[in-house]
């Protein structure tokens, strides 16, 4: 089994990484707790031994589940179970379990522990790690939420094998985007070492910059730590599953946006047919797509990208490849991005 240490000083934690990681599950949650709060999705399947005494919690599949309502119920379920600020959460499951039970962790009692066992090559080699959790809102992805790190993360990759073939090609999507964060080709590794480079990855990012606190590519020892450069590939994607119009899960929303992202850098003269060619290349290796669904909307894509969270004042907001590395670009213009998602039509 692999382990990676998200560095956060005092709140350092494990990731854990392997076939039957799960059962090491006790081993690492806190000493001194008495109940455990499983949240998890029918669908799942995957059941947790804790040691403690436990009850499980169920919400409901797919991005609707992502909403205040939840939180609300599940504050209530873990009261009635007496539920306390020495006691954990668990969720486990995919994105949507990690970030709406971290979440509901995050308020309850002004925050329990929680630790994550991530069922789903999406959750492993991101959603799950770095301590963002949160809910989306009518006009948005994620508009609501907490930074809220766990107490440890199961990456078990035996449960990969039950994964249906398109939720594996939605983890594909987060793994194309690391080889633009400096994380050489994943596809020719074995399963556990690819999610531990992703992982590895991250957890640089998470150390460097745990709030996204830091800016437009600063340096810190030499290297990029602008932890929303995480988010590359992200503005577009999010604005396709806001809109609620398109089939497509979140990786493959990724991968439209990878490309989409190259395509706008090239047009803003930050980088050459190269960068772009090379965008291509990699969502094309991995079997995702890079174009736009049929009949998608321009326009309405670019009204809810202006609410994207990492806007700041400064009107359009992306993660963009530049001639060194990525940054993040205020004050895109408009009509530059409408003109990309025209191209990204055909």
């Amino acid at each position: 089994m692999k382990q990676v240490i998200v560095d956060l000083g005092a709140r350092s934690y494990p990731v854990l990484i392997g076939p039957g990681a799960r059962h090491a599950l006790p081993s690492v949650l806190p000493t001194g707790a008495r109940k455990a709060a499983v949240v998890t999705q029918r669908g799942v399947g995957t059941e947790v031994a804790t040691g403690l005494e436990q009850e499980v919690f169920l919400i409901g599949e797919g991005e609707e589940a992502k909403n205040l309502g939840n939180v609300e119920h599940l504050c209530q379920g873990f009261a009635r179970f007496g539920l306390t600020r020495a006691d954990v959460v668990i969720g486990v499951g995919g994105g949507v379990v990690t970030d709406v039970a971290g979440f509901a962790a995050a308020v309850y009692h002004r925050g329990v522990a929680v630790a994550h066992v991530a069922t789903t090559l999406l959750a492993q080699v991101d959603a799950a790690i770095g301590g963002k959790t949160g809910v989306n809102l009518p006009e948005g992805k994620n508009l609501v939420g907490a930074f809220w790190q766990p107490v440890a993360v199961i990456c078990d990759t035996e449960v990969l094998a039950s994964l249906p073939p398109r939720e594996r090609r939605s983890g594909l999507g987060e793994m194309a985007k690391y080889a633009f964060l400096g994380v050489a080709d994943l596809r020719e590794l074995d399963l556990d070492e690819a999610v531990a480079r992703c992982v590895t990855c991250k957890a640089r990012f998470v150390a460097a910059d745990e709030r996204e606190s830091i800016h437009l590519g600063d340096d810190v020892g030499g290297a990029p730590v602008d932890r929303a450069l995480l988010n590359y590939g992200h503005t577009l994607a999010h604005a396709l599953e806001t809109a609620g119009r398109y089939d497509l899960r979140h990786g493959e929303a990724v991968a439209i946006g990878l490309v989409f992202a190259a395509r706008l850098a090239r047009r803003l003269g930050r980088v050459g047919d190269d960068a772009v060619a090379e965008h291509e290349r990699v969502v094309s290796a991995y079997g995702l797509p890079a174009r736009l669904p049929g009949g998608s909307d321009p326009e309405q894509l670019v009204q809810v990208m202006e609410r994207d969270k990492k806007a700041t004042g400064g009107g359009l907001t992306f993660v963009l490849a530049g001639p060194q590395r990525l940054e993040v670009v205020p004050n895109v213009p408009e009509q530059a991005v409408l003109e990309v998602l025209v191209e990204l039509q055909s």
